[in-house]
């Protein structure tokens, strides 16, 4: 029977196999959505011509009715994946308004159909040669053939048997030096299975790793999502819906399983300190229980079940499965997250964040806090690891590493086979164009769960007449929004790529201020608006403060000094720059005052433990923040006195353009909203809810601000964090 060849296509570094529905590039799979690769078959099968959006949508989505975005953000996704330019000029060309071409040379492949079988070539030859020397008659001439024959077959007998024994002998060797020379089989992701759809954060993403994990006990899986805070919550490792479990958390992280898979550890952050206690739930019911009176932010159980291993600012602390006898096991040289144990139970693994930079890399201990190492020393120039997973038999160590701003997952082998060495250098298993956090092996080992992201986001104003949030500025994707004194000019940072741009109010006269490396954040307009001061951070650098001519340039860095620095604010006058200095992790923190002219520097008196300062409209007045959240203060020139403003958790502060008024983001009631503070007499006045907004999550979380007309503004999140299914490859 005939079998009809599968169709492939060949275009640039490009190989695409319909049939299969695979992508390769070099050899390698490219990862891609399922919508996504249908996307591009579509335009790959039809290339050079002109496809209506409306075509391409029902070519894709035929049995269901979708919004136009949905192909804006497939399209976007397979240009960041092919390489394409802003506009798509090499591979998919924009018709606007109308649709899309795909408009590099394919060329159509078939797959060659199967070659005739071996039995039926050597059957037809045969029967060709008995016909050639077999006569038509003649019984002396059967003889003759037969005899000839028989000496034949004991010729081919005698070569075949020399022939098969020099093979063996050839195939020996070939086996032998294959076993005793071959490196490991390269370890590789080949099939991607999509098991979330709602798009919602899982785990509360930020710094670029997970404030919580996600585990498995095999059939489902267990996260936390932010709905009216973070609630736990499980879905079936084949994928579907997802279900919460109930419990009476208001902000529930997930940290571990335990090694029965009958119960959680959850972390309960009840204010926005970042220790929390500790509570185990069960995945089969019942109400949760605290655990002893631990308190901590990261937990793994041993895999006796007898202990666990918990993680309190820089310390690993050992106690009993119930809570019990807690002690210190080791500090490390910075905050501690996500600690794992070896199956073994001989080691641990965890994450160490830099008390410099915050840079996250992998360390490791034994199990008894000797030998306190990294684990990856220099392997990525800065480190940026975080948040690793044992495959149960030990065989292997998967972890998240982020490199040019993009995180991808790897892998270390970590046994050695019969004929195979095992080696700590780590293999790369995805490449985009997604983000991939938080990998989690299967407990067969078949599979990696991981965390999948698309950053995006959607610039919206709170509208107090529909009491709605509606798009603003056309929508675009950026945040940390500043608008100059006569509020024509507008400044702010693209997301989630972290370049400065300024632009007028209406669009107009766009221009990029800083690039790659470099990554901006926090923008201010000089009185003048001639400059621009704002914070950027240099891979492997703490926060520095830059300034930059609002026509561009080269932005310039204000100070030498190896410390953090952010969130500038002018002075009325132009000639001062006020902001945070020191290190998050110490009280070494406070406000300082730097003369842009001189570039003389001095801290604000008594604004230890004070950061996000911002300068009152009049010159009197500096506001901050507390280290924490816990409260605002504020400080008078006149008086060189602080006095406290409130002692609710607040952020974001901005003064009115008045200065009659100080805004903030706060939880001062169930929900996060914008309020109004009266400096006069300290009054409140509530704004607008955040309750139903999804804010975009930043290196300090979702940004929130006020537009010239004193308008709420943020940055909703219209991307999406879903749960994928890794199938690889292992020796």
């Amino acid at each position: 029977m005939n079998q009809q060849p599968r169709h492939i296509y060949e275009f640039g570094p490009y190989r695409l196999d319909a049939a299969e529905r695979l992508l390769w590039r070099d050899g390698e799979v490219v990862p891609l959505q399922p919508k996504t690769f249908d996307v591009l078959l579509a335009l790959v099968e039809r290339h050079g011509r002109l496809l209506e959006k409306d075509e391409l949508m029902r070519a894709v989505w035929p049995d269901t009715v979708v919004e136009e975005v949905n192909l804006a953000n497939n399209i976007s996704i397979l240009r960041k994946t092919l390489g394409d330019g802003g506009y798509g000029q090499r591979f998919i060309e924009t018709a606007p308004k109308r649709g899309y071409r795909f408009v590099a040379n394919v060329k159509n492949l078939e797959a060659a159909p199967p070659a005739p079988a071996a039995a039926e070539l050597l059957g037809s030859q045969g029967l060709t040669e008995k016909a050639r020397l077999t006569p038509a008659g003649g019984e002396m001439a059967n003889q003759r053939a037969a005899a000839i024959e028989a000496q034949t077959g004991r010729m081919k007998g005698r070569k075949s048997g020399m022939i098969l024994a020099l093979a063996i002998l050839v195939i020996t060797g070939v086996v032998l030096a294959y076993f005793v020379l071959r490196a490991p089989r390269p370890l590789k992701v080949t099939r991607f299975v999509q098991i979330t759809s709602d798009g919602f954060g899982k785990g509360g993403q930020a710094a670029g790793y997970l404030q919580s994990a996600l585990v498995t006990d095999g059939s489902r899986l267990y996260f936390s999502e932010p709905v009216n805070g973070h609630v736990i919550t499980q879905v079936s490792s084949a994928g579907g819906e997802t279900v919460v479990i109930p419990a009476p958390f208001h902000n529930g992280y997930v940290l571990d399983i335990s090694p029965s898979r009958s119960e959680l550890i959850v972390a309960d952050h009840v204010s926005s300190e970042f220790e929390a206690p500790l509570w185990l739930v069960s995945v089969l019911g019942g109400a949760p229980r605290r655990l002893g009176d631990l308190i901590g932010h990261g937990a793994a159980w041993a895999p006796d079940g007898e202990r666990i291993v918990y993680a309190h600012g820089s310390e690993l602390l050992l106690a009993k499965s119930d809570g019990s006898e807690s002690h210190k096991l080791v500090t490390a040289p910075g905050r501690v997250l996500a600690p794992r144990w070896a199956p073994d139970g001989s080691r641990l693994r965890f994450t160490v964040e830099g008390p410099k930079n915050n840079s996250p890399s992998l360390w490791e201990v034994a199990a008894d806090g000797t030998n306190l190492h990294p684990l990856l020393d220099g392997w990525n120039q800065p480190a940026a690891e975080c948040c690793g997973n044992w495959t149960a038999d030990g065989q292997y160590f998967v972890f998240q590493s982020t490199r040019n701003w993009r995180t991808d997952i790897w892998a270390i082998r970590e046994k050695e086979g019969l004929f195979e060495k095992a080696g700590h250098e780590p293999t790369q298993l995805t490449f985009g164009p997604l983000n991939y956090y938080a990998p989690v092996p299967s407990p067969d080992g078949r599979k990696l769960y991981v965390v999948g992201e698309q950053k995006r986001g959607e610039l919206v104003r709170y509208d107090a007449k529909t009491q709605q949030f509606v798009r603003y500025l056309s929508g675009i994707s950026a945040d940390c929004l500043d608008f100059s004194r006569d509020e024509e000019w507008v400044t702010y940072t693209t997301y989630p790529e972290g370049s400065l741009w300024r632009s007028k109010v209406d669009g107009t006269e766009r221009r990029q201020l800083s690039f790659p490396p470099l990554r901006a954040a926090l923008p201010r307009w000089s009185p003048d608006a001639k400059q621009i001061a704002f914070s950027a951070l240099l891979p492997g650098k703490p926060w520095k403060i830059y300034l930059v001519s609002a026509d561009g340039g080269s932005p310039q860095q204000l100070t030498p000094e190896e410390r953090w620095e952010n969130d500038p604010t002018w002075s009325p006058d132009g000639n001062s720059l006020i902001f945070g200095a020191g290190s998050f992790a110490s009280t070494a923190f406070g406000i300082y005052l730097l003369d842009v002219r001189t570039r003389h520097m001095s801290l604000l008196p008594g604004s230890e433990g004070l950061f996000s300062p911002r300068w009152s409209p009049d010159g009197r007045y500096v506001a901050a923040l507390q280290v924490g959240g816990k409260k605002a203060a504020l400080f008078d020139f006149t008086t060189q006195q602080w006095t406290d403003l409130t002692n609710q958790n607040t952020g974001w502060p901005h003064w009115s353009r008045d200065g009659k008024y100080l805004d903030f983001v706060s939880s001062r009631q169930a929900d996060l909203a914008f309020y109004r503070l009266q400096i006069s007499d300290r009054k409140w006045e509530r704004v607008a809810s955040l309750k139903d907004l999804r804010g975009a999550p930043n290196v300090w979380g979702p940004w929130y601000g006020w537009s010239p007309d004193g308008a709420p503004l943020a940055l909703h999140d219209v991307g999406a964090q879903d749960i994928y299914a890794l199938e690889w490859q292992t020796p």
